[in-house]
């Protein structure tokens, strides 16, 4: 699935879509656009613009202008488990561009600039005035374009948060630290990959007990899960993670030579490495 730095990833080329006027929007999928029914975020973006890609963990969302230049509805993007932004220059020429989810989903373009070679798992369209497009591609079929997407559960994005709110959000109470960074509503965009390489560069158990760490400890976290977070969106995802290879069965720590470790932890697999970060 998708985590902070593929959506960021994302964010960065609906950013090529701004200030570009909405000439139609093809939202005929009913599932993909819960709830709203076809045609209806179609009639509420015609004619005006997206203006400016937030995004806070793994949520992704757009102002927009009506036509008329007054403030509209903020439009949200969700990638699903492996969704694709793409965006088109114009005359949809040029500037084929694409990020987040899974680089190797199946029905990607080979090579840049080609556009997918599987259009039916186009599940949104923007075009442009310009003939451009923005376009949400999801074999899956779990992405969600919505109008007002409720961000009110969601915790400080992990990217942002202070080092006071870490502190009081993370460091506290009996379930395991892995858990906590996972915990949508404590932090929001670290999905498990991203865990278990913070965990890994941090040498920290992901079985212990959050509230059982130091300041010390929790800056230090705080600190390394950044550093983790700036080199995956820097790099191309999660997947470029220094552990990430290494979680498999046989496989050792890439920088001591022991034993990886499996097992779950907060609901989710987890590996580990053996001795430098036992519990």
């Amino acid at each position: 699935m998708p985590e902070l730095p593929e959506v960021e990833n994302a964010r960065q080329v609906v950013e090529r879509a701004l200030d570009r006027e909405i000439a139609s929007i093809d939202d005929t999928d009913e599932f993909v656009c819960r709830p709203h029914g076809p045609g209806e975020i179609d009639h509420a973006l015609k004619g005006g613009r997206l203006t400016v890609a937030h995004r806070r963990g793994k949520t992704m969302w757009c102002d927009t202008v009506t036509a008329d230049g007054d403030e509209g509805p903020h439009l949200g993007i969700h990638l699903g488990m492996g969704g694709r932004i793409f965006v088109t220059g114009p005359s949809g020429d040029a500037e084929s561009l694409y990020a987040g989810g899974d680089p190797h989903v199946g029905g990607m373009p080979k090579k840049a600039g080609e556009r997918p070679d599987k259009p039916e798992w186009d599940r949104f369209r923007m075009t442009f005035a310009d003939g451009g497009e923005l376009r949400l591609f999801d074999k899956r079929r779990l992405g969600r374009v919505r109008l007002e997407p409720d961000l009110d559960a969601l915790g400080p994005d992990a990217a942002e948060i202070t080092r006071d709110e870490f502190r009081a959000r993370v460091g506290k109470g009996t379930a395991p630290l892995k858990a906590r960074l996972l915990d949508q509503s404590v932090l929001s965009g670290v999905g498990n990959l991203l865990a278990d390489e913070t965990l890994w560069e941090a040498r920290m158990s992901p079985s212990r007990p959050a509230g059982e760490l130091t300041v010390a400890e929790l800056d230090a976290l705080r600190t390394t899960l950044r550093k983790a977070t700036r080199s995956a969106i820097k790099k191309g995802g999660v997947h470029t993670g220094e552990v990430i290879p290494h979680r498999a069965k046989d496989e050792t720590c890439p920088r001591c030579g022991a034993p990886m470790e499996r097992g779950t932890v907060g609901g989710r697999t987890t590996w580990w490495c053996s001795a430098e970060q036992a519990e």
